[in-house]
């Protein structure tokens, strides 16, 4: 009888750590956008905050993992550190937002503006930033391996060893944006305008530059083994230094006015 009654307290001990387990490994419910937008609450993964005003929201660490901020107001805000991986920023104003350190990764940020924005360290590996409005922003050392970036306002901006592998930047304007050291091997920017841009100690292997608006560019020690440059304006531009080895310079307009046959 006794070991019958300390097996059945044994069984009963048993079932509830096996409840306890299963309640603590159930999905929690979905945040609600309105205890988010009155500021209860930084988390919303997957929440409906199109055209949401997040101005000047402290939005540090927050989990917003694919949620739809499609044309959101995020002017000034703070979102250091957070995950926006996969979320749907079309449209949005991100203008002098800090995101540094940010998980963009996949992210939907076409035709949004970035004006100033700080997006160092951030990660934005194979993000649709496409006609992006982002210049004068930080994105010292970003993450854009595989990025849309095409048809983008790059000027002025400040992306030094940036991370832009297989990027595509074409028909983007680069002008006067400083690239020193950055990764941009196998990087698209067919008919950019990258008109002084300061490219020194760059990586452009096997880039696209078909096209390209060198003219000014500082590219002093950048690496162009295997780029194709048909048809680039090259004027006045710096190549000290640089490796052109397997380089394709046809037609291409070279720092002392000639075309290169």
């Amino acid at each position: 009888m006794r070991s019958r009654t300390i097996s059945s307290e044994a069984m009963t001990a048993r079932l509830l750590v096996l409840a306890f387990l299963l309640a603590s490994a159930a999905p929690s419910r979905a945040a609600d956008p309105s205890d988010f937008l009155a500021g209860r609450g930084k988390d919303c993964p997957g929440c409906n905050l199109a055209g949401a005003n997040l101005k000047r929201f402290d939005l540090s660490e927050a989990n917003l993992a694919g949620a739809n901020l499609a044309a959101a107001i995020l002017h000034r805000a703070t979102i250091t550190g957070a995950n926006l991986a996969g979320a749907n920023l079309t449209g949005a104003n991100l203008n002098k937002t800090d995101l540094k350190h940010a998980d963009l990764a996949g992210a939907h940020l076409g035709e949004a503006m970035l004006y100033e924005a700080d997006l160092a360290e951030a990660d934005l590996t194979r993000a649709d930033l496409a006609g992006a409005m982002m210049g004068s922003s930080h994105l010292t050392f970003a993450k854009l391996d595989d990025a849309n970036i095409a048809d983008a306002d790059l000027a002025d901006a400040q992306m030094h060893g940036a991370k832009l592998k297989g990027a595509d930047l074409s028909r983007s304007d680069l002008s006067q944006t400083t690239l020193r050291r950055a990764e941009l091997m196998g990087a698209h920017l067919e008919a950019a305008s990258l008109l002084r841009a300061d490219l020194r100690g760059a990586n452009l292997k096997d880039a696209n530059l078909r096209n390209a608006d060198l003219m000014h560019a500082d590219l002093t020690g950048a690496d162009l083994t295997g780029a194709d440059l048909k048809g680039a304006r090259l004027s006045l531009a710096k190549l000290t230094d640089a490796k052109l080895a397997g380089a394709d310079l046809a037609g291409a307009i070279m720092p002392d006015g000639t075309t290169h046959e």
